[in-house]
C-alpha cells in the first residue's frame, strides 16, 4: 500500500478530484453559456447539464460496487480521456440531439474516474485528509475558473466552455496515466461482501439527503434574492463572498480530524444546514439571507469531509467511498426539479420546510448507525492492522 501513499499518487488523486467534480465550480457558467450562447430555452440547457450528472450518478451506482475486483490503475486515465474526447467532439456541434449524447457519454466516463479517483482515496493511510486536500484545491479552482472563463467564453465564442472542460478532462488523464497508483484490495481486504454493511448504508443515505438540501436551496440562491428584491451587485457580492469562504472548510476539516467525532460533525451539520436553509427561504432582508447563503456550502463540505473518512474506515474495502460521486450528484439532479415544484406550488418557504425535514432525517440516519458501531470495531481492528 506504500504506493498509494507516495506524492505522485496524492497529485494525481488530487487533480482527479478537481476534474471529476468539474460540475460544482462550473454549473453556473456551463448553464449560462448554453443559455446565451447556444439558444437553449432554460429546460433545454438544465437538462443539458442534468444528463451529464445522470451519467456521473449511473457510471458511479453501477460500477462502484465492483471497485475492490478492477484494475483500478488504469481505468482513471480511461474515464478523463474519454470525457475529454466527447467534450473536444461537442465543440463541433449547437443541435440539441448531439450535444445531449456528448454530455451523457462525457458524464459517464467522469463518474467512472472519479469513482475509482474516490475509491482509491478511501485506501490511503488517511482518507480524511487526501479528501480534504483535494476539497481546497476544488475551491481554489472554482475561484480561478469562475474568475477567466467568462471573459474567455465571451472573447473565443461560447464553444470555449467545451474546450476548457476538453483540457481538463485531459490533463487529468495524462497525470492518472504516469501517476495514478494500484490500489489493489486483495491484499488487505478483511472482510468480502456483497453488500455493505447496515452502519454504511445508514451514513450513505444520511450524506444523499444533505446533498440533496445543498442542491435544492443552491438552485435558488440567487433567485430568491432576486425575487425578493435584493440588489443585484448585492448578490453578486454574496456569491463571491460564498466562492472566497467555500475554500476554507477542507483545511478546516483536516486540522480539526482528530479532535472532532465524524458522526457528531454529520449529525451537527445536518442540523445546521436545514436551520441555515429556513433562515435563507424566509428571509426578507439582505443580512440574513446573506449571512444563511455565505455559510450554507461551507456547512456541507466541512460535513462532507468527516464522513468520506469515516465511511473509508467502516467499509475497508474502498467501495462506499467509490459510490461518492452518486451520493453527491443524486442530489443534483433530483433537487432543481423537485425544489421547483415546491417554489411553483408553495413558494420560497417550502424549500426551508423541506430543508428541516430532510436535515432531520439525515440526523437520525447518523444516530442510529452509531447502534452498529461495536459490531464492526473488530473488523475496523483487523483493517488498521492489515494497513
Amino acid at each position: 500500500m506504500s504506493q498509494v501513499n507516495s506524492w505522485g499518487s496524492r497529485v494525481s488523486l488530487v487533480i482527479g478530484h478537481m476534474a471529476g467534480m468539474i460540475d460544482q465550480p462550473a454549473l453556473p457558467v456551463w448553464v449560462g453559456t448554453l443559455i446565451a450562447g447556444y439558444a437553449f430555452a432554460p429546460a433545454q440547457a438544465g437538462g443539458l447539464a442534468t444528463l451529464f450528472l445522470f451519467g456521473v450518478v449511473v457510471s458511479s451506482v453501477v460500477l462502484s460496487p465492483f471497485f475492490h475486483r478492477m484494475p483500478g490503475r488504469w481505468i482513471p486515465a480511461i474515464g478523463f480521456g474519454v470525457s475529454a474526447a466527447a467534450f473536444y467532439a461537442m465543440i463541433g456541434f449547437h443541435d440539441f440531439g448531439p450535444l445531449a449524447i456528448g454530455h451523457f457519454v462525457a458524464g459517464f466516463a467522469t463518474g467512472l474516474a472519479l469513482s475509482f479517483t474516490h475509491g482509491t482515496m478511501g485506501r490511503t493511510a488517511n482518507p480524511h485528509r487526501i479528501f480534504a486536500m483535494g476539497g481546497l484545491m476544488l475551491g481554489i479552482f472554482a475561484v480561478v475558473f469562475l474568475g477567466g472563463s467568462p471573459s474567455a467564453i465571451a472573447k473565443f465564442g461560447p464553444p470555449t466552455i467545451f474546450t476548457l472542460f476538453a483540457i481538463i478532462m485531459a490533463v487529468a488523464c495524462v497525470v492518472s496515466l504516469f501517476l495514478f497508483p494500484d490500489a489493489s484490495a486483495n491484499e488487505d481486504v478483511v472482510e468480502d461482501t456483497t453488500t455493505f454493511s447496515r452502519r454504511a448504508w445508514l451514513v450513505i443515505f444520511g450524506i444523499m439527503l444533505m446533498a440533496l438540501n445543498q442542491a435544492m436551496i443552491f438552485s435558488f440562491l440567487e433567485r430568491m434574492g432576486a425575487d425578493r428584491g435584493l440588489d443585484r451587485e448585492a448578490i453578486q457580492g454574496v456569491l463571491i463572498t460564498l466562492g472566497l469562504v467555500a475554500i476554507t472548510p477542507a483545511a478546516l476539516a483536516a486540522l480539526l480530524e482528530k479532535r472532532l467525532s465524524a458522526i457528531k460533525v454529520g449529525i451537527g451539520g445536518a442540523v445546521a444546514q436545514g436551520v441555515l436553509a429556513l433562515v435563507i427561504s424566509c428571509s426578507s432582508g439582505f443580512w440574513p439571507y446573506a449571512v444563511g447563503a455565505v455559510l450554507f456550502p461551507f456547512v456541507m463540505l466541512f460535513t462532507h469531509t468527516f464522513i468520506f473518512g469515516h465511511l473509508a474506515r467502516i467499509e475497508p474495502t474502498g467501495r462506499a467511498v467509490a459510490a461518492t460521486p452518486a451520493m453527491i450528484m443524486s442530489g443534483s439532479t433530483i433537487a432543481p426539479l423537485f425544489g421547483g415544484v415546491l417554489v411553483q406550488s408553495v413558494g420560497y418557504p417550502a424549500l426551508g420546510i423541506a430543508a428541516i425535514v430532510f436535515g432531520l432525517l439525515a440526523a437520525g440516519l447518523y444516530i442510529a448507525s452509531r447502534r452498529y458501531e461495536g459490531a464492526t470495531a473488530g473488523v475496523l481492528a483487523q483493517a488498521s492492522v492489515a494497513r
